[in-house]
């Protein structure tokens, strides 16, 4: 809050002083710069998940190293969310690594993590296999780094009990977020089935494994406990904004009036803003009526549509 408001005393100091030194007025509002949006929007590379597995019938397949061009050509998006699946054998290639960096680079694009998937349960019950999940996550906290993001996903999977769950959980990510802070790197949890979509019980491994740099990437959707249960997804993201490090903007499909049809998206972004985060929001699109790149660009349509709303 203190930096907005010393921007806005010098942009006022500025205008002062164009009107007092008899600039232009057309000069005076070009020292006044837009301010911050409320937040801020940014790509999830899964959004494309058809495309980029290549799966038949869904046209033109897209190569990972065009992601960032992508984003930004054909929706002007500044930041990308990647994910490991798409360059799973890539974790230590610096040349490949390289690529990508200077393809955002090209395309004035930042990457802003990478979602990382099948390297182990960081909640195993065996020591040795969370041991092993942990150093498995090592080299993607270093690709991160490269590729100067600021975070890498996990995912908190377990098993056992409600509480043997939140303990192994919690040690799993203990062990990852010490290897991440000696990276200045940040390790978040999304919400991603089984327990992890219970937001009190994520919010309390969080609070469990206590270190500054470990906290959660709320997910719109993602609320599936299994066996048909599904956990309120206004109440999870409520409980996991407190820690949150980044946001999902999760979209399946949408009505004639341009509305997800399963999340309400102005009061989702009130939760969100109303915890005091004003970072990136990926656009995820998981639907399968729409054609990606049409689902992508209704999810940013409505993303801009709240954002204008909520600033009133």
């Amino acid at each position: 809050m203190a930096r907005f408001t010393d921007r806005r005393e010098f942009l006022r100091t500025a205008g002062t002083l164009a009107a007092g030194l008899g600039v232009s007025a057309w000069a005076s509002r070009s020292l006044a710069a837009e301010p911050d949006p409320l937040f801020r929007i940014s790509l999830a590379e899964w959004s494309f998940n058809r495309a980029l597995f290549g799966k038949i019938g869904i046209g033109k397949k897209m190569d990972h190293l065009d992601f960032a061009k992508t984003a930004r050509k054909d929706y002007d998006i500044e930041a990308v969310e990647y994910v490991n699946q798409f360059f799973k054998d890539k974790a230590k290639d610096m040349k490949y690594l390289a690529q990508m960096k200077q393809r955002a680079a090209d395309n004035g694009v930042k990457s802003v993590l990478i979602m990382i998937d099948d390297e182990g349960d960081l909640g195993d019950p065996d020591a040795a296999r969370r041991k092993k999940a942990v150093e498995n996550h090592h080299s993607w906290v270093e690709a991160a780094k490269y590729l100067d993001c600021h975070a890498i996903r996990v995912n908190a999977r377990s098993h056992g009990s409600y509480d043997e769950q939140r303990k192994l959980a919690a040690d799993g990510l203990h062990q990852l977020a010490e290897f991440g802070a000696s990276q200045k790197m940040n390790v978040i949890v999304e919400n991603h089935g089984g327990l992890s979509s219970n937001g009190a019980w994520l919010a309390s491994v969080i609070c469990d494994v206590n270190l500054p740099n470990c906290g959660t990437l709320p997910d719109f959707g993602n609320f599936d406990l299994g066996d048909g249960k599904e956990y309120d997804r206004y109440k999870g993201v409520t409980e996991m904004m407190p820690f949150a490090k980044a946001v999902s903007a999760k979209s399946n499909d949408f009505d004639d009036q341009g509305n997800e049809t399963k999340t309400d998206f102005k009061r989702m972004m009130k939760i969100v803003l109303d915890a005091g985060y004003h970072g990136y929001v990926g656009i995820e699109y998981e639907g399968d009526r729409l054609p990606e790149a049409e689902g992508v660009r209704l999810t940013q349509k409505l993303l801009l549509r709240v954002r204008k709303e909520l600033a009133g």
